[in-house]
Order: C-alpha cells, then sequence, then structure tokens
C-alpha cells in the first residue's frame, strides 16, 4: 500500500498538515488537492482544532501541480467541466485564507506555483534558510491560480507583476526583504519555532481571533472605512461578551496571564 499523500494530526488544539510526496517535491495531485479540501472545510468548523499548520515533507514545501502528469494526461475533458473542477479545488486557499481560526504555513526548499499561493493564504508564512521560492506559472504556459494573483498583489503591490511575469527564482532573504514572509529561521529550528508559534495562537481567544480575521479581510477585499467601522463596532461588541474578553479583563487587574477558553 502506498503511503497517503496527506498526513494530519491534531496535538493540542493544533492540527498539522503535510504535503506527502517528498519524491516529487509534493507536487500536488487531484487526491492530494481533494483531501486538503476536505480536510480544511471540516477545520474550519471543528472547535477542537484552534491552529492549522501546513508544511511538507522532506526537503521541500510544495513545487506546485504535477507538472508531469499534465503533460502525460490524455483528453482532459470539456472546458467547463475542467474550470468547474478547478475553481472547487481552488476553495483550500480561500479556506485557509479566510477560515476564523489561524493558518501558518511552515516550508523548507521549493516553494512554487500552487505551492506559493496556498503558503501566501496562511495567515503566518515561516520559512527555513532554504528556501527557494518563486511564481513558476509563466514557466510552464500558465496563467497562475489558487489565488496567486490575489496574494501576490497583496503582499506586493505593483512588483507582482515582476514575480508573476518573470518568475524570479528567490532565497529566503530576498523573500524576506520583499514582505512575502514573516520570518526565516535556521533550517533545524523551522518546526521548534512554527510549534511555538501554533502554541501560542492555539492558546489565544479563538472567537476574538476569527473577528480579527474577518476584519483584515475585509480592509483587504476593498471595504470602506465607514463599512470597517460598522463591522468592527459590531464585532467589538461582540467579543466583549464572551467570557475570554471577562477572564482577559480579571487577568490584566490581577496581573496575570489569562487562560482563554474560546468561548
Amino acid at each position: 500500500m502506498s503511503d497517503p499523500q496527506l498526513l494530519e494530526r491534531l496535538e493540542q488544539g493544533i492540527l498539522w498538515l503535510t504535503l506527502n510526496r517528498p519524491e516529487s517535491r509534493n507536487a500536488l495531485t487531484p487526491e492530494m488537492i481533494s483531501q486538503l479540501r476536505e480536510i480544511l472545510e471540516k477545520a474550519a468548523v471543528d472547535p477542537a482544532v484552534r491552529v492549522v499548520v501546513l508544511g511538507g515533507a522532506g526537503k521541500g514545501f510544495c513545487a506546485g501541480g504535477d507538472v508531469k502528469a499534465m503533460a502525460d494526461r490524455g483528453d482532459p475533458g470539456p472546458m467547463e467541466q475542467r474550470v468547474t473542477e478547478l475553481r472547487q479545488s481552488m476553495e483550500s486557499a480561500r479556506l485557509l485564507h479566510e477560515m476564523p481560526k489561524p493558518t501558518i504555513a511552515m516550508a523548507r526548499g521549493a516553494v512554487a506555483g500552487a505551492g506559493l499561493s496556498l503558503a501566501l493564504a496562511c495567515d503566518f508564512l515561516i520559512v527555513s534558510d532554504r528556501l527557494k521560492l518563486t511564481s513558476a506559472f509563466v514557466n510552464v504556459g500558465l496563467s497562475g491560480d489558487f489565488g496567486s494573483t490575489y496574494f501576490l498583489t497583496h503582499r506586493l503591490g505593483h512588483r507582482a507583476r515582476e514575480l508573476a511575469l518573470l518568475s524570479p527564482l528567490l532565497d529566503a532573504a530576498e523573500a524576506e526583504r520583499l514582505g512575502l514572509v514573516n520570518r526565516v529561521v535556521a533550517d533545524a529550528e523551522l518546526e521548534n519555532v512554527t510549534a511555538d508559534l501554533a502554541a501560542r495562537l492555539a492558546a489565544g481567544p479563538g472567537l476574538t481571533q476569527g473577528h480579527i480575521k474577518a476584519n483584515l479581510n475585509a480592509a483587504e477585499q476593498g471595504a470602506t472605512l465607514a463599512q470597517l467601522l460598522d463591522q468592527e463596532a459590531w464585532r467589538h461588541i461582540r467579543c466583549s461578551l464572551t467570557e475570554d474578553h471577562q477572564e482577559a479583563a480579571s487577568a490584566f487587574v490581577e496581573k496575570r496571564t489569562p487562560q482563554f477558553r474560546n468561548r
């Protein structure tokens, strides 16, 4: 029996997801993409999941789609069907970006194509100093998917055109300088640093984190100031009614660390 293409484990509120095709730098297959979407759909509404961490097995995060399989396929079927299927598969990027829980991409080695899109979809991108990052789509005659256009534009502004149209190969230092990644760490420390960040987020007020993400996403997606003020007012009052807010206020007065219960 072949190894599963996507590994998952839940530990202390942290859902660890690992793309598991190290022999192909974790290139995405239809099976892997389908599994990822299904797992993320469940994680988004599972109260046991506080944080999601996406990583890759072996020496790379994800080299994007399986180009070899693309070249070998026969009749791909009607265009409308292919568009529908691809759009459904790309929901994984939206879920990572919009689910009401913090998401972290933990990356070393190759990060390219749809792999880059998934990494940028996460709230945090923690990378090894051995990172090699590129958009890659133009190199295989494709325009981009899994939200690459959205995420590159929002992270880089006009510099997104350079990465999309020229696909330069960036190392960790350059990716950090451009603002594509949140933190660069020594390769040997990648798992430990990511685990510490995930644990810190998992210990936080989950409902509040979800409202913060919703506010940030609304701003990112072009809400007006008046619209954002309306949303901030509603979410602020909603959070003020939670036990977590009461606990945080008490902890502040008592000069202790709050113990959030996500309610």
